[in-house]
């Protein structure tokens, strides 16, 4: 069993894989396109990875606001789900995604990617941190049904 997880944009979708133990999130890609409202080569794209990587479920970040409340980002990650969950047959979990940018933004800086070089990696990092996030609520989940 895999899990994907995406970090959806108005343009770019980041893209994570999870390895087959569910324990950690890895970096795959990030897939561009030239408008926000041309998803039929996006959805392609993420169901050649559900391929690919044999995955059993999508773990899309949900942008809410800071204080709780969901904006129009929201609104579009939902339709999202709605076309994921048509084109793959899959189950798509909604993880919240608060602070995921600014996360990724400071695992660059401190890794030394130049600034010009950022936008090209931080979705996909952004994946991986929804992705990781998601992992590790599991096995927090299990942890507590032990004891």
């Amino acid at each position: 069993m895999r899990i994907l997880g995406l970090d959806y944009g108005s343009k770019t979708v980041g893209v994570a894989v999870s390895d087959p133990l569910l324990l950690t999130a890895q970096a795959v890609e990030t897939v561009w396109r030239k408008s926000p409202g041309k998803l039929r080569q996006t959805l392609a794209r993420i169901e050649e990875l559900v391929k690919e990587y044999e995955a059993d479920k999508i773990v899309l970040g949900y942008p809410r606001n800071m204080n709780h409340t969901e904006g129009e980002r929201c609104e579009k990650t939902q339709e999202f789900r709605q076309m994921l969950e048509q084109r793959t047959g899959l189950e798509v979990i909604l993880w919240d995604e608060r602070l995921t940018t600014v996360t990724a933004d400071r695992i660059m800086i401190e890794s030394g990617i130049r600034r010009e070089n950022r936008k090209q990696y931080a979705d996909r990092i952004a994946a991986v941190l929804i992705l990781q996030g998601y992992l590790d609520s599991l096995h927090q989940s299990s942890k507590a049904v032990q004891n």
